[in-house]
């Protein structure tokens, strides 16, 4: 089963500002929580801007701290509009994940689409219902308060 996440933000800030931020893959870092001990493994050159057909290598600890390897592509990329990020190798059977940004009045609104689905079948849907759905929830809820704090808060 195909789950599906969706949320919009306002940002206090002109869309270069916001898109610079949002398309930096080092700021990933800053946007995670920091108990999933995000650690960007590839080449530092390599991931300094954003480019369509970029290949992403990190560890991430979403659960229990057990470190595990996820390799993103990114797919999409229209500056200053939407980029596309997809899971190569990881632990969702699909992750596909767009970040729109659109300047309105006074900022920029952020939404992001999540479509994301849990392998092992039956077991992954128990998963899901059980933790994941609330982990990812829970993931995007920190997100949203520190981009909050950075855009919106002047911190």
């Amino acid at each position: 089963m195909l789950h599906t996440l969706k949320t919009t933000q306002f940002l206090k800030s002109d869309l270069p500002t916001v898109w610079q931020f949002m398309s930096s893959p080092h700021n990933l870092a800053r946007i995670t929580p920091k108990y999933m001990g995000f650690d960007i493994i590839s080449d530092p050159n390599d991931t300094k801007t954003m480019y369509a057909g970029q290949i992403i290598e990190y560890y991430v600890s979403p659960v229990l701290g057990l470190k595990m390897h996820w390799v993103t592509e990114i797919t999409h990329v229209v500056e200053n509009q939407y980029f596309v990020d997809e899971q190569r190798f990881g632990p969702y059977q699909l992750w596909h994940h767009k970040h729109f940004l659109k300047e309105v009045a006074g900022g920029v609104e952020m939404t992001d689409i999540l479509h994301y689905k849990a392998p092992f079948g039956i077991i992954g849907k128990i998963a899901n219902a059980l933790f994941i759905k609330n982990k990812i929830n829970e993931i995007f809820q920190y997100r949203f308060q520190k981009l909050e704090s950075i855009f919106n808060h002047g911190k």
